[in-house]
């Protein structure tokens, strides 16, 4: 039988999709990025994004992996300890994990902002309605009165009280050329990204290789966990984490599965 024989055909709503599928958070996704899709909050290349993002997660078990979470609790604590942290938001992350991002923000009090490759104004208002619908109260990504330097395209515009001036992005499911050029401006980059050999994790100070519906969730529990943490707790926290070995262990995972 083919796994997703159990699957309604055209599934309306993701409560259709029964959580004891073997393949339930990847059946979850790809609903969620068609919905994003005809709503217009998802671009159409974000379906491929996503289908590459998928392949990576099954190699990894679907699951995530000790090395993960520790980048997830690391990631936290430079949110924590950050003077103005700011969560980049595209699509695809409107898409897949909306409330959990505002969960996030409000953990550890910081600005979501939209910024997209294929900015239009129809889908800058569709996100940011999305979000507001999702418990957000301010959004960022509207004004984009301010530009990231030696970047040309349209994820060039942000909004100068925002990324543009924040000290620690997370910037999830993100493109390896916006990424360097956040490093070389000195921001401290949280990355989200399946793939440990692509740009994005190999320039983030914290790579975290896991998918980002289990990322997100996981990285407010740290949060609230490490809410009450003193500023030598969080740096120390930041200190014990090696990136190095978080990508060479996810790297590992992915050609081995053990």
């Amino acid at each position: 039988m083919n796994e997703d024989e159990t699957v309604p055909a055209d599934v309306a709503h993701e409560e259709e999709i029964p959580e004891d599928h073997p393949r339930y958070q990847d059946l979850l996704t790809r609903h969620r990025i068609e919905t994003g899709v005809e709503k217009g909050i998802t671009h159409l290349q974000g379906m491929h994004a996503e289908g590459r993002g998928s392949a990576f997660d099954y190699l990894l078990g679907e699951e995530t992996i000790p090395s993960a979470d520790a980048a997830e609790r690391a990631a936290a604590a430079h949110l924590l300890r950050a003077d103005h942290p700011v969560l980049s938001i595209n699509g695809n992350v409107a898409a897949l994990v909306p409330g959990e991002m505002v969960a996030l923000a409000d953990a550890v009090d910081a600005a979501l902002e939209i910024n997209l490759f294929n900015r239009t104004d129809e889908r800058i208002a569709a996100i940011a309605d999305h979000l507001r619908e999702h418990g957000a109260e301010d959004v960022k990504g509207l004004e984009a009165d301010a530009r990231i330097p030696n970047l040309d395209h349209q994820r060039a515009k942000v909004d100068e009280d925002g990324i543009y001036t924040a000290d620690v992005v997370l910037v999830p499911l993100e493109d390896g050329d916006r990424a360097e050029a956040l490093e070389a401006m000195g921001k401290t980059e949280l990355v989200i990204d399946l793939n440990p050999l692509s740009r994005s994790p190999q320039v983030a100070e914290v790579p975290i290789v896991d998918n980002i519906i289990r990322a997100v969730p996981n990285m407010t529990a740290h949060a609230r966990e490490l809410a009450d943490a003193s500023a030598d707790e969080l740096e120390e926290i930041i200190e014990d984490f090696d990136r190095e070995d978080a990508l060479e262990d996810a790297e590992n995972r992915i050609r081995s599965g053990l």
